[in-house]
Formats: C-alpha cells, sequence, structure tokens
C-alpha cells in the first residue's frame, strides 16, 4: 500500500484575485506542484485597445490597490517613451517621491499583517496584535506615513488620481510637506526598530538558484525607471525587455508564465537588493549589516529583512526629496501622439512590472502589453513548493501545510496574501 498526499487550496482570501494550489504526492515523491489562478482574465489589454493615449496610467491603476503607482508609473514611462518627451527632472523626483510612499505603505502592510505572524506562530495580525500590541501600532504608523504622503501627492492613498502623461495635474507647494515630514522622521525610526526586531526571527534554510531579473540605475536603487539588469550578466533597455522574457500559457492557471531567455527567473525584493545593493545609500547598508544581510540575499524566508531594509530606505529617500523640493515651473510637460511603440518598466514593491503602447497618430492605442511581477514570479514559487515539499514530507499534515503556506507567503504575491487557505487531503491506497 502506498501513501497518497494532497494540499489543496480550494480559494485563496483576502488577496487581489481567485486562485488554487495543489500539490500531489505519491510513493514519497511530490509528482505535482500547480498554482492555479483559476479567476477569469480580465482583459485589461484588450480593453485599453482604442482608448486615448492618456488613459491607460488611470486604468492600469485599478489592476491593483495596494500598488496603483507602479502601473501608473510604468504606463507613464511607456507612453512618454512613444512621445517621444522626457519629464522634467524637478517632476521625475516628485514622481519617484510618490512611489516611495507606495513602497512603505505596501512592504509595511506585508510585514506585518501578513509575514510576521507567520515567524511567530500567530495565525493572523489580529491575534499578533494581542500580544505585540505595541509593535502593530508601529507598522501601522509606518504604512500610514507612506499614506498620508501618497494623499498628498496623488490625491489619495488607493488609485492615486494626480498623476498623468507628462507629469501630474498639479504639483505640491513646499510647505505642504511639513505634516508629512514629521511623520516621515518618526517612521524612519519605528522603521529601524522593525528591522532589528525581524533580525530575530527564526529563518528556514533555502538558496535559490534562480536567474534574478530588476531594474537597475547607476547612480541609486531603482524604483521608478532603469535599464534591466539579471544575475546572468545582462542589462538591456525596457524596449529589449520582450527578446528576453516570454509568456507562456499553462493548463493549469488563467495567468501566464514568464521565462527568461527559456529559464526560470525571479523579480522582487531579493532581485533588486542583490542586484543594487551599492545604490543604496549608506544607511540603509549600515542597517542591512546590522541585521544580518550581505550584500545579496537568495532565501526567500529572509525576504521580510529585506523589504525592512527598503522600508528604512525608501523612507530616508523620501526625506531627502522634501528636503530638497521646489516646485516645478510646469505640473506637466506637453504631450502630443505620434505613430510609435513604447517600453516602461518600474519596480513595484513585488517586482519589475513592464508595459508596452503601440500608439498612433490619432493618441488612440492600438495595442498593449502589461507583465506583471507575480505572474513573473509563478514558476518560480511553483518550484520551491514542490522543493519544500519534497524535502520536509517527514512532517505530518498540519505542519506541512503550515510550512507551504509560508513559502508562498515569502512572496507576497497579490493572489495568495491571505492566510489559512491551505488543506490538506490524506488518501491511503
Amino acid at each position: 500500500m502506498s501513501r497518497h498526499r494532497q494540499l489543496r487550496v480550494e480559494a485563496l482570501a483576502r488577496v487581489e484575485g481567485e486562485g488554487a494550489l495543489r500539490i500531489v504526492v505519491a510513493e514519497g515523491r511530490v509528482e505535482r506542484a500547480e498554482l492555479n489562478i483559476y479567476e477569469p482574465p480580465r482583459f485589461f489589454e484588450a480593453f485599453l485597445r482604442g482608448r486615448g493615449y492618456t488613459e491607460p496610467p488611470d486604468i492600469t491603476s485599478r489592476i491593483c490597490g495596494i500598488c496603483p503607482v507602479a502601473y501608473q508609473t510604468s504606463a507613464c514611462n511607456a507612453l512618454e517613451q512613444a512621445c517621444g518627451i522626457t519629464l522634467d527632472q524637478p517632476l521625475a523626483e516628485l514622481r519617484r517621491l510618490l512611489y516611495c510612499a507606495e513602497w512603505i505603505s505596501s512592504h509595511c502592510l506585508h510585514i506585518y499583517l501578513l509575514h510576521i505572524p507567520d515567524f511567530l506562530g500567530y495565525p493572523d495580525a489580529i491575534a499578533l496584535a494581542a500580544d505585540h500590541r505595541e509593535r502593530v501600532e508601529q507598522g501601522l504608523a509606518v504604512k500610514k506615513a507612506g499614506n498620508t504622503l501618497f494623499e498628498l501627492i496623488g490625491g489619495r492613498a488607493i488609485h492615486p488620481i494626480n498623476i498623468r502623461v507628462g507629469g501630474f495635474y498639479s504639483v505640491p507647494e513646499p510647505t505642504d510637506f511639513g505634516p508629512v515630514t514629521e511623520l516621515l522622521r518618526r517612521a524612519l525610526d519605528d522603521a529601524v526598530q522593525t528591522a532589528r526586531w525581524a533580525a530575530g526571527f527564526d529563518f528556514p534554510d533555502l538558496e535559490l538558484d534562480y536567474a534574478f531579473l530588476a531594474a537597475t540605475e547607476s547612480d541609486r536603487y531603482a524604483i521608478t525607471t532603469g535599464d534591466v539588469h539579471t544575475s546572468t550578466g545582462l542589462r538591456f533597455p525596457a524596449a529589449e525587455f520582450p527578446h528576453h522574457v516570454v509568456e507562456q500559457q499553462v493548463p493549469h492557471s488563467t495567468a501566464l508564465h514568464a521565462t527568461l531567455d527559456g529559464e526560470r527567473y525571479l523579480t522582487g525584493p531579493l532581485a533588486r537588493y542583490t542586484l543594487n545593493y551599492q545604490q543604496l545609500s549608506p544607511f540603509a547598508r549600515q542597517v542591512a549589516a546590522e541585521i544580518g544581510l550581505g550584500t545579496e540575499c537568495r532565501n526567500p524566508f529572509r525576504s521580510i529583512l529585506v523589504r525592512a531594509v527598503e522600508v528604512v530606505y525608501a523612507i530616508e529617500q523620501s526625506l531627502t526629496l522634501i528636503a530638497d523640493y521646489q516646485r516645478p515651473a510646469r505640473a506637466a510637460v506637453p504631450t502630443e501622439p505620434r505613430n510609435a511603440t513604447g517600453h516602461g518598466v518600474s519596480e513595484a514593491p513585488r517586482g519589475l512590472l513592464y508595459h508596452r503602447y503601440a500608439i498612433d497618430d490619432d493618441g488612440l492605442v492600438r495595442s498593449a502589453t502589461i507583465v506583471p511581477p507575480t505572474s513573473q514570479n509563478q514558476a518560480a514559487i511553483e518550484d520551491d513548493l514542490r522543493s519544500v515539499a519534497s524535502n520536509n514530507l517527514e512532517l505530518d499534515d498540519a505542519a506541512l501545510t503550515t510550512l507551504c503556506e509560508r513559502v508562498i507567503r515569502n512572496y507576497d504575491p497579490c493572489i495568495s496574501c491571505a492566510t489559512h487557505f491551505l488543506s490538506i487531503d490524506r488518501v491511503h491506497r
């Protein structure tokens, strides 16, 4: 009689999307590990066709309520390239400042409400708060600082309405930043304490050998733009992204899987940190060293530490940008459509986000392509699940379920960031 086990995800709760997970074990071997995204296709790329070229930033921001600025920024980068314009430097810095707000807010949401309970043995953030109230309030205070900055520049904290192709609809006065500056200063101390606290967690051993992919800039940590850089030694502009990254449909998912030159790869905090460590600020590198991170990180369980360092960096960067801020002479660079194709990338909290738009002389979108980080990482997540499950088959059902949940949440995927979503069916044959 052989032993057959199945780990099944019935439905993912508290996520932007609907998905399932299936791991099949037979004869002591993992036969299958599938992340099944069964939500019907949303067809954003299709219904962008025929729209005006100024519309994609607002429309695509609705893809995600957690990282809308990422979609707006990648869309603007692509459309501005197609229109042949370059942002005035003050506008580019203001866009970077808004993006920092998104990093702060998104990373704190993941760290405190979704990830820390895994390390301390709590079922959710509510139970965590019962025993660690001050810590959770500390995390929410940092998130509030990001949300306040969101509202000031973007108009509101969810789906900002102030971003447009060429810049912004309106720009703040320097004096408007006074209250949020105080919040950010306090948040910086809280963020450092968060990183130190997380450094004391127990991290299972797991080292990734995937290729890493991230945006990169020569003079600072890439956030709003950059060339695409890989750990295999490639460096290319956004326009060459389709030559290296190819999407394909898999039978068990409505979401596409991606490969880098035919191989599985990973984007996100681990890739950013490993490829761009030298571009972090001296203070952020100091915090990283203090909490035990080296110049690279390939353990997905330690991704919480990388996110904590990125929060420190984003707050520090925000304070620097605010201190240097002078109200731009104009809110936006005038744009005129032309028959052209534009490509844009930016670094969403979960990884590199690619947009491509072809527009015609009338300013209508002829075609659109969007490659989000979560779909790029799905194959790697499945491979991690297969590896971790294979190496821990001696665990009972409950323990193996918990471990698989942790593996998924390491990546903060938009579709899989809920707690208590796995169940195990055991069948003997």
